[in-house]
């Protein structure tokens, strides 16, 4: 064969050119340097992290004569029987298709032979997992006290699946992911051995879309390597990954966080026309929102995502209309939607709908959606508020003058005993969605007069009880500092027992949190504006006092009695 693929032809032979496994490195060479070679090694973690790479440079370097640095030399006559193939030392046994007792049976006989050129007899297990019950059964003693001239080394992507037996006679190894610095590293040195010009963005791409694996990137690189004839450039790297093109996903990203659900859907038919895999291109929307989630929250985002001038300037610019409850619910939604595609017939239906919902949070009443919605309504408030047209109208409008006497409980409605909102505002603190005073107090006032309300010196008529609630809400829900408190109303139900207001909720949590001392003082101002005197937060099914319910209907039957209690 005149063609081997990178990661054949750049495979380390030695330990100092093992990429990012210092730690078993080390205790290798020492046990190498002081003779104490073991008698059995379990090597696990991902793919492609050097487990049979490390395996065989162990092999050859504790059968080489003239070790340089622990290190196989590769001059010797151990070294070159080892490198050809043609040594008789070291065995390689794929455990996924030779995985029966009999093997390890023979496996067995075999090991008491005395190696034939150097010091050790190595037998290397690849994906040792894969071995029934019956053959682990067979090789446990030889693996417990093998001959003093046998080595076994383990290697597997599975630890969990391999006996308890069988791991405590093994020191086991954890080999780790590789880091995108060094994949990158490793990356360049290959390209430069072989000549290949390459745009940093074009290498940083490649590194991550090896995930942690050096010979998943490597692997990358060759493909681009061949696509490209000239300098490899990161829309080479984008087309061979199959990943959709980064402005179309753009697009589609920024009309969800937009919340253009027609746009959203228009833009992903017509890339799913063009042939992309829908799990291709849900994976690149939630390679991008990642990366407006980085560019939102880190200051060094260029440096972390390494993309081009362009695609980064585009990526910040749909980041920045974005707030960051809005990124991670979307997040969430596409990434349910990916889990869903691995039992899903219709994986198309499954990316649409996921859009969709995305698009559409008004009609979602997850947390993020409602605090969603919140941060869009402060932002309109904001806004408005530089309108000149605007302005005028939002100005507090003068109240008449005095003129007879009907019109004094009229002045009581709009003026309730209640603290004013500006004040109430200023005394329950700063939430994270409020906005700056200034835009609060210039709207607070008339929103906060439309909500109506009762005299507080008089009884509630039956039409002002069946629409209190539906006012409380409204006059918490134009509160700016109180968005929390509004949320966790909105699914309260209410009723009347005489003129006291009980509201029900099937949540205890929900419950305690009403009745932490700023959350009731509160919701009692306010209700008191509205000319509710006395109110009750109730579990569901949670019976009212006796003697409350019926002095309740007591004061129902005889409205405007003098009831004196004793």
């Amino acid at each position: 064969m005149s063609y081997l693929a990178f990661y054949r032809t750049f495979r380390p032979t030695t330990f100092d050119e093992v990429v990012r496994q210092e730690h078993i490195v080390r205790i290798l060479k020492n046990q190498i340097e002081t003779d104490k070679v073991g008698h059995a090694y379990l090597f696990c973690g991902p793919r492609g992290t050097g487990k049979t790479t490390l395996a065989k440079i162990f092999a050859r370097a504790i059968n080489c004569e003239h070790p340089i640095n622990c290190s196989p030399c590769g001059k010797c006559e151990a070294c070159k029987a080892l490198k050809e193939g043609a040594g008789l030392d070291i065995y390689e046994i794929d455990a996924a298709s030779n995985n029966g007792v009999d093997e390890m049976r023979d496996l067995r006989e075999k090991v008491q032979y005395p190696p034939v050129a150097g010091k050790f007899k190595v037998y290397i297990i690849d994906e040792v997992h894969m071995l029934t019950a019956s053959a682990f059964n067979a090789v446990l003693k030889t693996l417990e006290e093998p001959p003093r001239h046998a080595v076994f080394i383990l290697a597997t992507t599975e630890p969990q699946k391999i006996p308890a037996t069988i791991l405590s006679r093994c020191m086991r190894f954890d080999f780790k992911l590789i880091p995108q610095k060094d994949l990158e590293d490793l990356i360049k040195s290959v390209f430069a051995r072989v000549g290949k010009e390459y745009e940093e963005a074009a290498v940083a791409a490649i590194a991550r879309a090896g995930a942690g694996s050096a010979r998943d990137s490597l692997s990358i690189a060759d493909m681009c390597a061949s696509y490209s004839r000239g300098k490899l450039t990161y829309e080479d790297v984008n087309a061979v990954l199959g990943g959709a093109d980064l402005a179309k996903t753009a697009d589609i990203c920024g009309a969800i966080l937009k919340e253009e659900a027609s746009t959203a859907l228009k833009l992903t038919e017509d890339v799913l026309a063009t042939g992309k895999s829908v799990g291709l291109l849900l994976k690149s929307m939630l390679s991008f929102l990642n990366d407006c989630a980085i560019i939102k929250m880190c200051r060094s985002a260029r440096e972390i995502i390494s993309l081009p001038e362009e695609a980064f300037n585009k990526t910040a610019e749909i980041a920045g209309f974005a707030d960051g409850h809005k990124i991670l619910r979307v997040t969430e939604i596409l990434t349910a939607a990916e889990n869903d595609l691995r039992y899903s017939t219709s994986g198309r239906i499954t990316l649409e709908t996921a859009v969709l919902k995305c698009s559409l949070p008004q009609n979602d009443y997850n947390i993020d959606a409602l605090i969603g919605k919140i941060n869009a309504l402060e932002k309109k408030i904001e806004e408005l508020k530089t309108l000149p047209a605007a302005k005028a109208e939002l100005q507090p409008k003068p109240q008449p003058a005095k003129q007879e006497e009907p019109f004094k409980r009229e002045e009581q409605v709009i003026k309730p005993h209640a603290k004013q909102p500006s004040k109430l505002l200023e005394e329950n603190g700063d939430s994270p969605f409020s906005q700056p005073k200034a835009a609060a107090s210039s709207v607070q006032p008339i929103l906060w007069e439309n909500g109506g309300g009762a005299p507080c010196g008089g009884s509630l008529t039956e039409d002002n009880k069946k629409s209190l609630f539906a006012r409380f809400i409204k006059c918490l829900r134009t509160t700016h500092k109180n968005a929390v408190l509004f949320t966790l109303c909105m699914d309260l139900e209410s009723a009347f027992a005489g003129d006291k207001l009980v509201l029900y909720t099937d949540n205890e949590t929900v419950k305690k949190a009403l009745a932490r001392t700023d959350n009731a003082s509160f919701m009692s101002e306010v209700l008191q504006s509205l000319g509710v005197t006395d109110y009750e937060v109730r579990l569901k099914g949670q019976k009212a006092d006796p003697f409350e319910a019926a002095l309740g209907e007591l004061k129902q039957n005889f409205n405007g009695a003098d009831i004196e209690i004793k």
